[in-house]
């Protein structure tokens, strides 16, 4: 087991702090972490795409999961995998999708753990049809605070308040996911643009169950009668006999690599408001105004954020926040307010995107909940930044939204009881099972998790 001190943040690179790092190559590496942890107690990471700060620990120790990556068990007629939780998802789809399975749920990068799939319950563009990634989890192992090993089951408070809890109830080990059959790795994909937010909205509201995958780039520099337009990308997995004969004998080769196209290679946190307003021009007149039945890659249309992932690495003032907020069915006009207050604004937002969620998982602090989601990306040093998003903050809260924690670095602890209603029985059980604070996070301590 390797140990350095480091100097770690969030993939927005907003707040660094230092801790002590260890990397465990075995369970027992783990358990030795967890039970000789000092006063400023110890947390997991994974591949760090988390945006804000929930995998960070200032002063305090950090286990990097990452060497603990084995795929233990794939039974490819039940479609179930066992494997650590320090398997990336990229990994994991390498694996199974030339078995004919493929993940349920998948966010838009494949640079994420299973662990950290977990503790931050993601979702995808699929949520209405297929939930969040912890309710495809048929068991875990959790290395608790007394350095035992748990097996936790869905249905038990221990796996609610795991699901989505951040990696505050203890490390996640491995898990046993079950898997969804495909017959190709090919997507077929429907695309069409919205003129406005309102057609937008309406488009996604008419995906039946044949295009369960579903999403929409907003144009948050558009103004006027084109405020909120947006490009609508809806898709299924693309059936065997709908390949051509000869794609047929390789449909389930797995080829995620491609190029990052020209936009992408500009880190946008240092984009103005006048060359980011351009390329949102460029983007959105150069999507087709409606096509079907296009084929694509299943990275290329899943994992837009794979495309350039040394984004958020560039030379720049500061990084970039990502902020994502979920208001229910019935608060249109909420989502339509900040919309307008955004473009008004002139914020050079980047990597925009709306979708609509389904019903809610277990986890107490999981966050899609029904209603629609809206996630957008702002350079660190744009003025008036910390006003305008305590300003966003308080407008969700009032809707009965909530943000999402995992990309949050700057929420005031506040309105978190407002937003996650659950909050008082994580923090019981939390109390309960790790009295003495074993596992602690900067996120934890600015929110009083």
């Amino acid at each position: 087991m390797s140990v350095d001190t480091v100097s770690l943040s969030g993939w927005g690179r907003t707040a660094p702090t230092t801790a002590l790092r260890f990397r465990p190559r075995t369970y027992e590496d783990a358990a030795l972490v967890v039970r000789g942890r000092g006063p400023r107690g110890v947390v997991a990471r994974g591949l760090g795409r988390a945006h804000g700060d929930a995998a960070q620990n200032a002063g305090g120790s950090v286990i990097d999961m990452t060497a603990l990556d084995r795929i233990r068990a794939v039974d490819a007629v039940a479609g179930t995998v066992v494997c650590d939780a320090g398997v990336s998802l990229h990994r994991l789809m390498g694996t199974v999708i030339p078995l004919g399975w493929f993940l349920p749920v998948t966010p838009a990068t494949r640079q994420v753990t299973v662990g950290g799939a977990i503790g931050s319950d993601v979702h995808g563009r699929n949520h209405r049809t297929a939930g969040s990634f912890a309710r495809h989890v048929r068991a875990l192992e959790l290395l608790t605070a007394d350095g035992e090993v748990r097996t936790v089951l869905p249905g038990s408070a221990l796996f609610d308040a795991t699901a989505g809890g951040l990696g505050l109830t203890g490390v996640i080990l491995s898990a046993t996911l079950g898997l969804r059959p495909v017959t190709s790795s090919l997507m077929s994909v429907d695309t069409a643009r919205a003129n406005d937010l309102d057609e937008a909205l309406a488009r996604l509201a008419a995906c039946g169950d044949r295009t369960p995958y579903a999403a929409a780039w907003i144009d948050l520099l558009a103004r006027g009668r084109s405020t909120g337009r947006a490009v609508v990308t809806r898709g299924e997995h693309a059936p065997l006999d709908a390949l051509p004969a000869r794609a047929r004998r390789t449909a389930l080769e797995f080829r995620p690599g491609r190029l990052p196209t020209a936009s992408a290679l500009i880190p946008e946190g240092l984009l103005g408001r006048t060359p980011a307003a351009l390329l949102n021009g460029l983007r959105f007149r150069g999507s087709p105004a409606s096509r079907s039945g296009e084929p694509q890659g299943i990275s290329t249309f899943f994992h837009p954020m794979d495309a350039a992932p040394r984004w958020s690495r560039a030379p720049g003032r500061g990084g970039s926040v990502q902020y994502q907020f979920t208001v229910g069915h019935g608060q249109e006009e909420t989502l339509h307010r900040i919309v307008r207050r955004l473009t008004l604004r002139r914020c050079p937002a980047f990597h925009a995107v709306l979708k609509r969620f389904g019903e809610g998982g277990p986890g107490w602090l999981s966050f899609p909940a029904p209603g629609w989601t809206l996630s957008f990306g702002l350079p660190v040093g744009l003025p008036g930044l910390a006003r305008l998003l305590d300003g966003l903050d308080e407008e969700v809260a009032a809707a009965g939204g909530r943000v999402c924690l995992a990309k949050d670095a700057r929420l005031r602890p506040g309105l978190l009881a407002a937003m996650y209603p659950r909050l008082p029985e994580f923090r019981a059980l939390r109390e309960e099972l790790d009295p003495a604070g074993a596992f602690r996070s900067d996120l934890s301590r600015r929110l009083a998790l």
